[in-house]
């Protein structure tokens, strides 16, 4: 966390001296992974599991607690006399105890055993008296026969949707560099928006200026000015509009990558990048069935629904809870003397509870819970078959969006080479201006249609990462830092 904050200070600071950086797509998705408001709330959230299971785990481990409860008594109490009568006594007396106990939980039989020992010290402080009562040792064990174990059902649980803490965690810094990959075009497509409004005003700019003087020498008509007039006026506003697209999208960009300042940013594309290559359906299907928290969400949705089911049965049937616990134990004025000869003790406590009349709640809560898995099972097998149309639908189109961005460069390419002879058939006097605006028409799509692939084509390589958790790009697994 302190590199983190350090590469971030010094960040700002460089951004704050030049007021403008450059960014490529990894340099912007390494930066949305370690700043982003995102990545830190997927962070807080894993961070939050974490604990979660820490604490589950620690329910099965032995637990030691030191209980001490001191209290003063000076009141009129009602005290039962050794021959059953009862008078109304004044006591004056301090009480102190300390007490140590060991505890561990079962969770097969979800009961409890424990160890204890304890001193408990009473002062008559108007007689001056005092006295002592101690247990040198006690071993005790609590269990509730037929109610519903909850360290069974979290065992089975908790250990799943941890899993389901750490997939997710995985598969968020995925996403998040896929919504990187989104943003980061949106603010390359306004940039160049803006660049091809500015280039196109230009030209037409001087090709007004140039159709003037061609107007004045009679070799072209009003009406042919008067268009490329038109054609200035109508870029000098494309202009004016794109400028405002890069501002929006800048502002969206920077907020995403957590950039507080008005930095500017200037996104830098490589298309060299892009390298063809096939994504096998069969390992991403398997991959996907192995890494994707959806997996365990599933599952942790039948245990849970399970769960539920033997709570229902167990508060509509008997309850039973049995309490034994055996010892020693001993009185004297003295300390020491208390702990002298210690007597045996036993205490055994079985208490009942046989439901007779519940007008159908408990059978009705039963029935739900029945319910509720089949409603489960139901969502569940739905699920996975959409899960698995959707890794075939994405894996089939990245296989052809690699190809659509070759097509795509190239279609860029010969629109451009296109307007440059548009453009000098028409200053040569040798097309119409009809020609030479289809020609700009044609370049400008071009442009932005090679942004549009190049954006599908990251926006679903890193859809493909954040399911399988798997870079088919280099051939290796995702190497997550959890914390």
């Amino acid at each position: 966390m302190y590199l983190k904050a350090l590469i971030l200070l010094l960040l700002h600071l460089s951004m704050a001296a030049q007021n403008t950086i450059q960014l490529t797509l990894w340099e912007s998705i390494k930066m949305a992974q370690d700043f982003s408001p995102e990545a830190r709330a997927a962070e807080h959230t894993y961070r939050a599991a974490y604990w979660s299971y820490r604490a589950y785990k620690a329910n099965y481990l032995p637990g030691v607690s030191l209980v001490s409860t001191p209290f003063l008594n000076r009141q009129i109490n009602k005290i039962t006399q050794p021959d059953g009568t009862e008078q109304f006594i004044r006591q004056n007396q301090l009480s102190t105890n300390l007490a140590l106990e060991i505890s561990q939980n079962i969770w097969f039989t979800g009961g409890n055993v424990f160890v204890q020992t304890g001193t408990q010290r009473i002062d008559e402080l108007s007689s001056k008296s005092k006295s002592y009562s101690t247990i040198p040792f006690s071993i005790g064990y609590s269990q509730s026969i037929f109610g519903y174990n909850s360290l069974k059902w979290d065992r089975k649980i908790e250990p799943v949707r941890f899993k389901e803490a750490r997939k997710t965690y995985a598969e968020t810094l995925e996403l998040i560099s896929a919504k990187t990959c989104e943003l980061f075009f949106n603010l390359a497509t306004a940039q160049a928006n803006l660049k091809i409004a500015e280039a196109n005003y230009a030209s037409a700019d001087t090709l007004y200026r140039y159709a003037r003087g061609r107007y004045e020498i009679g070799s072209i008509t009003e009406n042919e000015m008067l268009q490329l007039e038109v054609n200035k006026l109508n870029e000098e506003t494309n202009m004016m509009k794109a400028g405002i697209e890069v501002d929006d999208a800048m502002l969206t960009f920077r907020s995403f990558l957590g950039i507080r300042d008005g930095t500017e940013i200037e996104v830098i594309l490589n298309p060299e990048d892009i390298e063809p290559f096939e994504v096998p359906m069969d390992k991403a299907l398997v991959l996907a069935y192995e890494n994707s928290p959806e997996m365990e969400t599933y599952e942790r949705l039948r245990l849970e629904s399970k769960s539920n089911l033997a709570a229902a049965r167990a508060e509509r049937g008997l309850k039973a809870d049995l309490y034994l616990q055996f010892g020693l134990s001993q009185t004297g004025n003295e300390l020491l003397a208390s702990y002298r000869n210690p007597m045996n003790q036993q205490y055994v406590s079985l208490s009942l509870a046989v439901p007779i009349l519940d007008w159908g709640k408990g059978k009705g809560k039963v029935r739900v819970a029945k319910s509720q898995i089949e409603l489960v099972e139901t969502q569940v097998g739905q699920a996975l078959t959409d899960f698995e149309l959707n890794v075939h639908k994405m894996v089939r189109q990245f296989n052809l969006q690699a190809k659509q961005v070759e097509v795509a460069i190239k279609t860029d390419e010969t629109a451009r080479k296109r307007y440059d002879v548009a453009m000098k058939l028409y200053l040569m006097g040798k097309s119409s201006i009809l020609d030479l605006n289809a020609a700009t028409a044609e370049k400008d799509s071009a442009r932005r249609n090679y942004l549009s692939a190049m954006k599908t084509y990251w926006t679903l390589y890193f859809g493909l990462r954040s399911m399988t958790q798997y870079d088919f790009r280099n051939g290796c697994e995702i190497e997550i830092s959890y914390l």
